[in-house]
């Protein structure tokens, strides 16, 4: 998933979500390509993978969640929703927040709080979760290896991860952001310590985002800037869309 090329800071994000809330239109598309009802706000990883998503974390009733870079929380709620789970959601961006409060209220998880935290640093105790996810998120922080060693901190001895991202086939590819050349989820979770490694391709989810992108690409944006940014990151997907694969990554935490 390609990226603007401009500072990934909290204000950047602030501002992408406010557009997005603004403007529906954005969301409309994006669920109907990804499965979700009217109104969720979630990205887009389909919404087909939340069942396989909380049974890799294996939760259960009375355990807790941790949405890291959890944005508007969507995938977070269902999965904790699913799993009888307690959820807490992580992110920097405020704006994030705010939507990811109001969606679980809409969606009836009581059961839910948020934070202001980072990848890198969630402010959170030691050993203080059961299972953590973080969908399409990990490939943002400068340094990466400082977000697996903070997941592995928060989660308990035995706890589960599952990550999704975009992997290169070639990381020598300079077509490709620094920031996708260098994912590389199975090495990240290996050298943080985490065993039962797998990192597995999601081609349906690549097949679903990537007919997501050829209809906004399509589109005429007009003077919506939500729709005029969804239009700009995918002519850049396109363009990447035959060097990534789509991948689902799940570990223990020993």
């Amino acid at each position: 998933m390609a990226h603007p090329p401009k500072p990934l800071s909290a204000e950047y994000f602030d501002g992408w979500y406010a557009d997005q809330s603004a403007m529906p239109a954005v969301a409309e598309m994006m669920n109907r390509h990804t499965g979700f009802p009217p109104g969720t706000r979630a990205g887009v990883v389909p919404a087909d993978a939340i069942p396989e998503l909380a049974e890799e974390l294996r939760l259960r009733p009375g355990s807790t969640l941790l949405d890291l870079a959890c944005g508007r929380g969507a995938y977070g709620l269902l999965a904790a929703k699913q799993g009888g789970a307690l959820l807490i959601g992580v992110d920097f961006s405020a704006q994030a927040l705010a939507e990811a409060r109001e969606q679980a209220a809409r969606m009836g998880v009581s059961s839910a709080s948020f934070r202001v935290g980072e990848l890198t640093a969630t402010g959170l105790p030691d050993a203080s979760v059961d299972a953590v996810l973080c969908t399409d998120a990990i490939q943002f922080p400068d340094e990466p290896a400082i977000a697996y060693e903070e997941i592995r901190r928060v989660l308990k001895p035995g706890g589960r991860i599952a990550l999704t991202c975009w992997e290169p086939f070639d990381r020598a590819d300079e077509r490709l952001s620094p920031r996708l050349r260098r994912a590389n989820l199975a090495a990240g979770l290996r050298q943080a310590g985490f065993t039962d490694v797998e990192v597995q391709d999601r081609p349906s989810w690549l097949a679903c985002e990537h007919a997501l992108w050829e209809e906004a690409t399509a589109l005429d944006p007009g003077d919506d800037p939500a729709l005029w940014s969804l239009h700009q990151e995918a002519v850049r997907s396109l363009q990447w869309a035959a060097l990534l694969r789509r991948v689902l990554a799940v570990a223990t935490n020993p």
